[in-house]
């Protein structure tokens, strides 16, 4: 018999506020834990160098998996969509299939990423700045399907569950997210069967994921198995009690949604082996890397050189949440230098110079900063 725990958030101990406890032990000053090197090992970021390419491909792109990676079988494999609509629908993948498709363009980053350089650290995935992909998403719009189902009027969310299950905070569960229906309806969110024009990697949520551009990563469900329009917000843990703004672990704090803006820059030269700092021959270089924000274009990257700002060239994007190509030339000096980057977007939102500090450690997008010995 099938467990389903997508609704349970209520029997993990709780904070004194009443709340179940947040998904991470509170934030230590200490080296890493041997918890965090674990998910480390199973997780994986994206090096920077990739930042050449438009499009990442799927071993290089990031991976957040929170539980274990479920063994679907796509052949007996069917989505429900039910709830608050005229008609449920049980849809398999051939099915799938034959409905109209769309091909999107999507940098995706983790809520976490930059979280192990706060301090005190938030205890969870210890990502650095790496955390991110931009990756060709093709399956069928979720607005399409909803459609065909027929929304009631009286819906206010849509509530996606995975197949992956395990326990958070001390609350047994299913990796599950709801959308505002505004956000559901939009016509670029998809339900993708398909990564750069091949089949869905298992790491990426084979046989079929959500994804939603401009939102953070943990919004688009991987393994997916229902999609339930609800009357009532969703109050599952991963909504409720993971990847909020807070304060403490005693604050409710807000919910993480849009992508902050922000910028990255490919290291030049080439690295040292062990502590990975960049050595440089002097002369010309072409410095280059990528921006992108949830919250709207983005309008300006400025490169820094030793604290001095100037405005890089920026190419066109491929599309309205895919990252967006800078480059600035730089004239190589002997001596040692500190490169960097920040990106503005069109809501004038820019990178901070300094992190502000949240008890989960989310939505991190300070400035980069690269050492370089040129020599």
């Amino acid at each position: 018999m099938k467990q389903t725990y997508t609704n349970q958030q209520s029997s993990g101990p709780a904070t004194a506020a009443g709340r179940p406890a947040p998904p991470a032990a509170a934030p230590t000053t200490g080296p890493l834990t041997p918890e965090e090197l674990q998910l480390g090992a199973r997780n994986h970021s994206m090096p920077l160098e990739a930042l050449r390419r438009d499009i990442t491909p799927p071993g290089l792109h990031y991976v957040l998996t929170h539980f274990d990676i479920p063994d679907v079988d796509a052949s007996s494999w069917h989505l429900r969509i039910s709830g608050a609509v005229e008609m449920a629908l049980e849809l398999s993948m051939a099915a799938l299939r034959k409905d109209p498709a769309i091909t999107v363009p999507v940098t995706l980053e983790c809520a976490g990423n930059g979280r192990s350089l706060l301090n005190p650290r938030p205890l969870s995935q210890p990502w650095i700045m790496e955390g991110v992909g931009t990756a060709h998403w093709t399956g069928v719009p979720l607005a399409y399907l909803l459609g065909k189902a027929g929304v009631l009027p009286h819906a206010v969310e849509v509530v996606f569950t995975g197949s992956d299950q395990g326990v958070q905070g001390g609350v047994p569960q299913r990796y599950a997210r709801s959308l505002p229906i505004h956000e559901a309806m939009r016509p670029d969110v998809v339900l993708a069967y398909k990564m750069n024009g091949s089949e869905l990697p298992p790491q990426h949520g084979y046989p079929l994921r959500l994804v939603v551009p401009g939102w953070y990563g943990m919004a688009s469900v991987k393994w997916l198995e229902s999609v339930e329009v609800v009357t009532a917000p969703f109050r599952g843990y991963q909504q409720e009690v993971a990847y909020r703004y807070q304060d403490s672990a005693d604050d409710a704090g807000t919910p993480v949604s849009r992508i902050r803006v922000r910028s990255l820059m490919v290291p030049p030269g080439i690295p040292d082996f062990f502590t990975r700092k960049r050595l440089l021959k002097p002369g010309p270089v072409l410095l280059q890397g990528r921006a992108w924000s949830g919250k709207g274009a983005v309008t300006g990257v400025e490169v820094g050189i030793d604290g001095t700002w100037q405005p890089a060239h920026l190419e066109k994007p491929a599309g309205g949440y895919a990252w967006r190509k800078w480059t600035m030339p730089w004239v190589a000096d002997p001596g040692v230098h500190e490169l960097s980057c920040r990106a503005t977007d069109e809501t004038g939102a820019t990178q901070p110079l300094e992190q502000n500090w949240n008890y989960q450690g989310l939505g991190n997008n300070v400035v980069q900063r690269v050492s370089v010995t040129v020599e």
